[in-house]
């Protein structure tokens, strides 16, 4: 009987060390180049309704963005929703893959469901330069809806826009 208490044990150590994980980084251990900052952003349209645009992924990696973020912290608030903005590090210099996404997100599910919802995203390739700034932005509704990534400064759009008919990107029942 104590055998097996030892080996239950020791096997539900072994499982539960498996659940902590570390996020996602895109910095190799010890880096040692130069980085550039890449944020999300949003647009309010009213107390529950917000439209983000964001980095889902970056080199095939899922990592933390707006949306998200957005939804763990106001979980809970009912149908109140204040958006939470999400900037990262990223390696300079060299050529980078991002998953980029603009969706309406509500701020409870039931929402979601009786509102029409909007998406696009796409995968998009362009090379950060030392120290500037990036900004994943869009624009939902109407004839087009689109993301892109531009310059922060600038605005100059840096890889390549994102771009739907509106009505293409309003999300089925199912999709939602």
């Amino acid at each position: 009987m104590k055998q097996l208490a030892t080996i239950l044990a020791i096997s539900a150590a072994t499982c539960l060390s498996g659940c902590a994980t570390k996020p996602f980084s895109p910095f190799p251990e010890n880096y040692a180049g130069t980085s550039a900052t890449l944020s999300d952003s949003f647009n309010i349209r009213g107390i529950s309704e917000v439209e983000f645009f964001y980095a889902e992924q970056y080199e095939g990696n899922s990592w933390e963005n707006a949306r998200f973020k957005s939804l763990a912290v106001n979980h809970g608030r009912g149908i109140y929703m204040s958006p939470v903005t999400v900037s990262r590090g990223i390696p300079a210099s060299k050529p980078t893959k991002l998953l980029i996404v603009a969706r309406t997100q509500y701020a409870a599910p039931i929402l979601d469901l009786t509102n029409a919802v909007y998406q696009v995203k796409g995968t998009i390739e362009f090379t950060p330069e030392t120290g500037k700034q990036y900004v994943v932005t869009g624009q939902l509704g109407g004839p087009r809806a689109a993301v892109w990534v531009e310059e922060k400064d600038t605005h100059q759009v840096v890889g390549q826009k994102i771009e739907v008919d509106g009505e293409a990107a309003k999300l089925g029942f199912f999709d939602k």
